[in-house]
């Protein structure tokens, strides 16, 4: 039973569908195609952003819990303007007033690390690091002390600015060791140096930020003088295009001929003009229909006397052939004895008047229309009048028709 009602349902909604008009079709599927199309830009964008719950390691725009999106929105908060770098580190323009963001990069070359040379010389401070971090030998390779993957899960750190110590949480799979024996998650090359250098940079990430000082340390680094911060992130695979940019070519080829075969499916499945064939009959508009089209457009000339001169030249006529002036012109255009004529027959005086006066205002065409109607009435009747007297000659001459045409003449004539 319930199969068979969802069935009717849905019966139901096609006839409803196809019953609305091919325009308000045309816009609900507009509408809905722009509000898809909305939904999957947004989505795209948000893809190529990096948005999604799983992304690069040490990355602003991954919101995996390896990721740095938090760290980003923590700088933010705190009055540090956060940028992204996409695309090719080498050729990109790194401003000295600001602060780069190198972590766990995927794919670095020497001129990446040139650029970033030309950066901190001009001026600029950075923050790099990562568990793999022979690239870093290229930016300070006399004084880089050495790195070893085991680590302490828990350090304290001293904040430079304000000498507070800090508990920071790590996933102790790094460490620098200086020389000594002595190991440390930062390396400064000098105690001015605008570069730190982080031997695991997973007390930034998204899993560990808010565990003990990790946050307070993440501010340490950037500095509190509310210094730009730049996240690089051509080096963990995001290119300059985003949104709808970012599609390749091969897929926007793809698309078209998806969004093409879709109109075509609309084009083929609509009403074109109109139904193959009429569910029934198309019978005449109503004659209340035809008078009010013509009254309207009579109405649109705005001269209500010459539109209605045809209709009393006809009422007029009617009243000659009826009075039996159609064999005497003269007296059928004479409007004296046509008056006579009308008063005799017992018409009123304003239907009498309308029939001559310029129909000027709105009660003589209501009068003139009477008129028409009356004579025209009576000439129905009268004509019913001749064929009954027909009708009862005949009867009353014989009681079969006569066969021929002689016996139809005379059985008139009689």
């Amino acid at each position: 039973m319930s199969a068979q009602t969802a069935s009717m349902g849905a019966s139901s909604a096609r006839e409803r569908w196809r019953g609305l008009h091919p325009a308000t079709r045309l816009v609900v599927v507009a509408i809905v195609l722009i509000v898809a199309l909305e939904l999957a830009l947004a989505a795209l964008d948000a893809a190529t952003r990096g948005s999604q719950p799983s992304g690069p390691t040490s990355s602003s725009l991954s919101t995996a819990h390896t990721g740095l999106a938090a760290y980003a929105e923590l700088l933010a908060r705190y009055g540090h303007p956060v940028t992204h770098q996409r695309g090719s580190l080498a050729s990109a323009h790194l401003d000295p007033s600001t602060t780069l963001v190198l972590l766990d990069p995927d794919q670095i070359d020497r001129g990446d690390l040139e650029n970033v040379r030309r950066f901190l010389i001009a001026g600029g401070h950075l923050i790099a690091g990562g568990t793999r971090p022979e690239w870093m030998l290229e930016l300070a390779p006399a004084v880089l002390p050495g790195w070893t993957p085991n680590g302490s899960k828990r350090v304290t750190v001293v904040d430079p600015a304000s000498g507070t110590p800090l508990h920071v949480v790590t996933s102790g799979v790094g460490s620098w060791v200086e020389p000594g024996g002595v190991r440390s998650l930062v390396f400064r090359p000098g105690a001015e140096s605008p570069v730190k250098l982080l031997a695991d940079a997973s007390p930034l990430q998204d899993r560990l930020l808010d565990t003990a000082d990790n946050a307070a340390f993440g501010l340490s680094l950037a500095g509190n003088d509310r210094r730009p911060v730049v996240f690089a992130e051509g080096v963990h695979g995001y290119g300059s295009a985003t949104g709808l940019a970012a599609i390749p070519f091969r897929w926007k080829i793809a698309l078209v001929g998806v969004a093409l075969a879709a109109l075509l499916a609309m084009v083929a499945a609509g009403r074109r003009l109109g139904p193959p064939e009429d569910e029934q009959r198309r019978l005449p508009p109503p004659r209340r229909v035809y008078v009010d089209s013509m009254a309207a457009a009579l109405a649109r000339t705005h001269r209500p006397a010459d539109a209605l001169a045809p209709l009393q030249r006809s009422a007029r006529d009617a009243l000659a052939r009826r009075a039996g002036f159609a064999d005497d012109p003269e007296a059928a255009h004479d409007p004296a004895r046509l008056r006579r004529a009308a008063a005799d027959a017992g018409w009123p005086p304003d239907e009498i008047d309308a029939l001559f006066a310029p129909l000027d205002d709105s009660e003589r065409m209501v009068a003139a229309g009477r008129a028409l109607a009356r004579v025209h009435h009576g000439a129905r009747r009268g004509t019913e009048g001749v064929m009954g007297t027909v009708r009862t000659e005949w009867s009353s001459a014989g009681r079969s028709r006569p066969s021929g045409t002689e016996g139809a003449m005379g059985t008139v004539e009689g």
